[in-house]
């Protein structure tokens, strides 16, 4: 086994899977995991490629300050080589990210600054604007520039392209990808328009991003949409990109790409990213298309490690609307963690109140119900603990029944809805009940997303 330098000697030579398990019509479709990258995804090789070119051209000293705009990978791409080489990172990142890659930005050392994802171009806190801004007033600072680095579609064009064509055997018929800055798009054209020019180049692009419509169409809107996959997707056209060789793209749903990403771990056992969902999608619906053999490649473009508190997550998707649960008309409908099928998070009058503490915690929740014999006797939250504790932290061992709050808001399940409104005003959550039976609880968050839910309908 051969022993490496650095870990960044680990980035490229990334391996390629069969699709075994899903529809892929009469083609053979074929998975490149970027995810192995030692960063995560398919940007360790730009933010290697960017940082490195920069220090040869001399645009950056030893020390010296990067500055980026990003959707998340490319700033651990950046963060990784960065703290390699000890340069210091300042990435400003749109507010929709996952919290998984947040953290993981900032174990690497990397300084987060979060702005506003529902601002386009050219508004002062849109990411790439305010990272620019940023750059200019700190003293030696570099801007990368992603979207307009040269550097970007050449880490792809020497080295993603030759490497796709080698272990492929010089076999391939058609590409799909997606695009974010336009750095794979543009230097895996190139690549192939040289090399190999019969390549079809497919783009895959979320709803809401005006991409597709672009390549499709020839339309360039100025109206684009808002999309929860992240990191591909647009709503302008990077400097860097060249379209050219795309010959078609298709344009994949938030819902799609989640339940595709899920399904290409439980059929295929890749934990792919909500983007490789987007891309897997898109590349079944080009395979289901052709009528004749072709040998397609896409990209699982980074680790779903990073996503597994939304898309790997029941409760996120199905706030979302992208798990349907059963309907039944009526108070159930709303509440997102039925107490029946064990989703409730609870405790029980006699266990210690640090039980409590620690259940909220773990699973990011500020109220408990108190459970016995299957019923709710109680209720507790953040405050009840606070003022339990307060004075003395031995109180932690007390058990729950001396903090928890007894009087209780209840529905029942075939109260109308209008019935919440005054128990949120009185800062009570709703329990519902059938009968004497316990389902479960209603928030006010579960309101919202049961009628933002209804909105989008």
């Amino acid at each position: 086994m051969h022993v490496y330098d650095s870990v960044l000697d680990l980035i490229g030579n990334t391996p390629i899977v069969r699709v075994n398990h899903l529809d892929t019509g009469p083609c053979s479709l074929y998975i490149k995991l970027e995810s192995q990258n030692p960063g995560g995804s398919i940007k360790d090789r730009i933010g290697l490629r960017m940082i490195e070119d920069a220090e040869k051209a001399g645009l950056i000293s030893p020390g010296a300050t990067l500055v980026e705009g990003t959707a998340g990978n490319t700033g651990l791409g950046l963060a990784l080589v960065a703290a390699q080489k000890g340069y210091k990172l300042i990435l400003v990142i749109p507010d929709k990210m996952s919290r998984e890659k947040i953290s993981n930005l900032k174990a690497m050392g990397a300084k987060v600054v979060l702005t506003r994802s529902d601002v386009a171009k050219g508004h002062p806190e849109y990411y790439q604007d305010l990272a620019q801004t940023m750059a200019n007033d700190i003293e030696g600072a570099f801007f990368i520039n992603q979207f307009g680095n040269p550097s970007n579609p050449l880490a792809h064009q020497d080295f993603t392209g030759p490497e796709i064509w080698d272990q492929m055997d010089h076999d391939l018929d058609a590409i799909v990808l997606g695009v974010g800055s336009s750095g794979t798009v543009t230097g895996l054209s190139r690549f192939f328009e040289k090399t190999a020019p019969d390549v079809e180049i497919v783009l895959a692009d979320p709803v809401g991003s005006i991409l597709a419509e672009y390549i499709n169409d020839g339309v360039l809107s100025d109206k684009p949409g808002s999309w929860l996959v992240e990191g591909i997707g647009e709503d302008f056209l990077p400097g860097i990109s060249d379209f050219t060789h795309v010959s078609k793209a298709y344009a994949i749903s938030d819902s799609e790409s989640m339940l595709t990403g899920r399904e290409l771990l439980s059929r295929e056992g890749i934990l792919g990213g909500s983007s490789s969902g987007t891309l897997v999608a898109a590349a079944l619906r080009y395979c289901r298309e052709q009528t004749e053999h072709k040998t397609v490649l896409t990209f699982a473009c980074d680790t779903g490690n990073r996503y597994l508190s939304k898309m790997y997550n029941d409760f996120w998707m199905r706030d979302q609307g992208f798990i349907e649960s059963k309907q039944h008309g009526d108070l159930r409908d709303l509440i997102a963690r039925p107490f029946e099928s064990n989703d409730t998070i609870t405790v029980g009058p006699d266990e210690p109140l640090a039980n409590a503490y620690s259940r909220m915690k773990l699973y990011d929740v500020s109220q408990l119900p108190v459970i016995e014999n299957r019923d709710i006797v109680g209720f507790i939250d953040e405050s009840d603990i606070l003022l339990a504790v307060a004075q003395s932290n031995d109180r932690f061992n007390k058990p729950v029944s001396t903090a928890m709050v007894t009087e209780l808001a209840m529905v029942e399940v075939d109260d109308p809805i209008d019935k919440l409104m005054p128990i949120f005003n009185k800062d009570y959550v709703a329990i519902v009940k059938d009968g004497g039976r316990f389902l479960g609880l209603i928030t006010r968050v579960d309101l919202l997303n049961y009628l933002r839910r209804k909105a989008d309908y």
